[in-house]
């Protein structure tokens, strides 16, 4: 199987999109809503996205991996904002023109600090060496997740330094319908980006764990495969979201073989997510976490698990 190309930057739509001034679905404090038109995206057509492979597109927060200290790290989204002079001045820009084409940063003085960890993402712009911001204002990039990090304590939860491993959740390699729950070595992780997703981690749409019992893992973009996906058509991909099982996700991802990303939201289409179950939630899930030494708490929960299958990933229960 071909490597799948990594997330790095902001997924451009599979169809034309155009913003209207009505509350986002997306967003609480947006008052605009960006809905996909019916004509599909030139740039989709370029990439030949009827031969691509569809995937879901997951819904957690973005995470990488890659070498820090010498060894494999993983690594979450931070991407570098406008401070609040600079967002003011770009959002009444962005009205005015009804679009952020012609805006000019100074970016030594526009945006807030990050930490020194910081690294850009891969393919961000540049001028003159020095990372410059995307149409949305945003300069996207990553910092490593260290154990004494409270921010990420989740993201701290499905990686085991000590060991070199991470918790990640895939495919079964013999039945693709059946999910696996596994102790990965990070260094075949390397250069991947990943989804994390659980029970602390946005609003936690699949349903995994609960309080006393949090889940949390890891999934590579691009694992989970979409079967029998729908031709890229507007009223197609309406009805295929709302009326088919397979349907039942926040949207697609289609990896083309140019190495080109494509994505469609249930939002561009005015649709609700989450709505109910989730195709992912319902897929049973079997563990294969041996035992460690000195592991993490999640590490240790879950080995106690292995071998043993459930018959939804929602159902996950274990001792703490």
């Amino acid at each position: 199987m071909r490597r799948l190309a990594s997330v790095q930057q902001k997924i451009p739509c599979v169809f034309l999109t155009e913003v209207k001034e009505e509350q986002s679905r997306k967003r609480d404090c947006q008052q605009f809503q960006v809905v996909a038109t019916e004509n599909v995206n030139p740039a989709a057509l370029d990439a030949d996205v009827d031969c691509a492979l569809a995937t879901e597109k997951l819904d957690g927060t973005c995470c990488y991996v890659t070498v820090y200290k010498g060894q494999p790290y993983l690594w979450a989204r931070l991407d570098r904002k406008p401070n609040k002079q600079a967002e003011k001045r770009f959002k009444k820009y962005q009205h005015s023109h009804r679009s952020c084409k012609g805006f000019t940063w100074n970016v030594d003085e526009d945006f807030k600090t990050v930490p020194e960890t910081w690294i850009p993402a891969h393919r961000v712009n540049r001028h003159n060496g020095r990372p410059t911001p995307d149409e949305h204002g945003h300069i996207p990039g990553w910092v490593p997740v260290e154990k004494d990090n409270k921010q990420y304590c989740w993201h701290s939860s499905v990686v085991d330094y000590e060991v070199g491993a991470a918790l990640v959740l895939r495919p079964s390699v013999d039945d693709e319908s059946v999910l696996e729950m596994a102790a990965v070595p990070l260094v075949d992780l390397l250069e991947q980006t990943l989804e994390l997703i659980g029970t602390n981690v946005n609003g936690n749409p699949y349903g995994l764990g609960c309080k006393k019992q949090p889940v949390h893992c890891l999934v590579s973009h691009g694992s989970v495969r979409v079967r029998n996906p729908p031709p890229v058509d507007f009223q197609q991909l309406c009805s295929w979201f709302q009326e088919s099982p397979e349907g039942r996700v926040e949207g697609i991802v289609w990896h083309c073989s140019d190495g080109t990303l494509i994505k469609v939201h249930r939002h561009h289409l005015g649709l609700r997510w989450p709505d109910g179950e989730t195709c992912l939630g319902n897929k049973p899930v079997i563990f294969h976490v041996d035992g460690r030494n000195n592991s993490k708490d999640l590490f240790t929960s879950f080995s106690r698990l292995n071998g043993r299958r459930f018959s939804q990933l929602q159902d996950i229960r274990y001792d703490p």
